[in-house]
């Protein structure tokens, strides 16, 4: 299942647990839920969603890949930076699925990372028993 995602700001980290706990179909009790992002300038992670730390790593990783640091890729289309980020954080995570929701522990969240926005971006879920 794609799940749509609109983002206003070249860098922003989102709570998407709710949308990929909604994608794990019914008929699943135990298994493995598995969020991939199909793009190179943005990533998923399971961190803690509150908004002091969101915005705490929306800052650090553009003080890692500063944007416009004579990077060779900018002369393509300027993006580099957000590549690198991207990178980093890496493009998928796997949770499990416990009595047909994810199994995260009691801070975690699935956050959707967004490196060179704004942007309409998808996660592909997929659900496996």
């Amino acid at each position: 299942m794609a799940i749509d995602i609109q983002t206003n700001d070249r860098v922003e980290v989102r709570d998407v647990t709710d949308e990929v706990s909604d994608a794990i179909p019914s008929d699943v009790e135990d298994g493995v839920c598995t969020v991939f992002v199909p793009h190179t300038t943005a990533g998923v992670v399971v961190n803690e969603a509150e908004s002091g730390l969101l915005g705490d790593v929306e800052r650090k990783l553009q003080d890692i890949a500063p944007q416009g640091d004579s990077y060779a890729h900018d002369t393509i289309d300027g993006n580099a930076d957000a590549h690198l980020r991207t990178m980093l954080l890496g493009n998928s995570v796997t949770v499990p699925v416990e009595n047909g929701d994810l199994g995260l522990g009691t801070w975690q969240s699935v956050l959707f990372v967004e490196c060179d926005g704004p942007r309409t971006r998808s996660l592909t879920v997929t659900t496996t028993t």
